[in-house]
């Protein structure tokens, strides 16, 4: 069985360029791709395949109908993180360990509150001095990627 760095999960994304982006950012960091039902558009969409290249087929893509469907396959709910604005821990505060689950919102509005609310100690953010609201998805995803993969690199 294949071994995966991490399991990156997409809540409801809209953007069907950013998940061909993330689907990409995937299979060059080995983690699984995690979609939750009702996406913001169709897998066929050629802008996701697009954006995914010719890398899309060596994805691992799990679909899950909804939130609760998705907690239900995770072994260890403790090793979920939930990346949301609202967090107070940085993600770089994390002790990141093979196999985590790293949870993002959608594009327009990030998790629902009730997900922050339930997983509060579990949230975490990506700190940034700028004036901006939140980064893009595909360049969340891509800079929490790049440290759960320096850490592990670093072990």
């Amino acid at each position: 069985m294949k071994q995966y760095n991490f399991n990156i999960v997409l809540v409801n994304p809209q953007i069907p360029n950013n998940t061909g982006n993330i689907g990409r950012l995937c299979v060059g960091s080995l983690s699984r791709l995690h979609l939750v039902k009702p996406l913001g558009f169709e897998i066929t969409d050629s802008r996701v395949k697009r954006a995914g290249l010719d890398y899309w087929g060596d994805l691992d893509l799990n679909y899950h109908d909804s939130f609760k469907g998705l907690l239900e396959t995770i072994p260890d709910i403790s090793r979920v993180f939930f990346f949301t604005t609202r967090a107070e821990k940085a993600y770089y505060d994390v002790d990141f360990k093979e196999g985590d689950w790293l949870v993002f919102g959608r594009e327009s509005d990030g998790l629902p509150q009730e997900i922050v609310d339930t997983y509060l100690d579990q949230c975490i953010k990506i700190p940034f001095p700028g004036t901006v609201r939140s980064f893009n998805l595909g360049n969340a995803v891509a800079m929490a990627l790049g440290e759960g993969l320096r850490q592990l690199n670093s072990k």
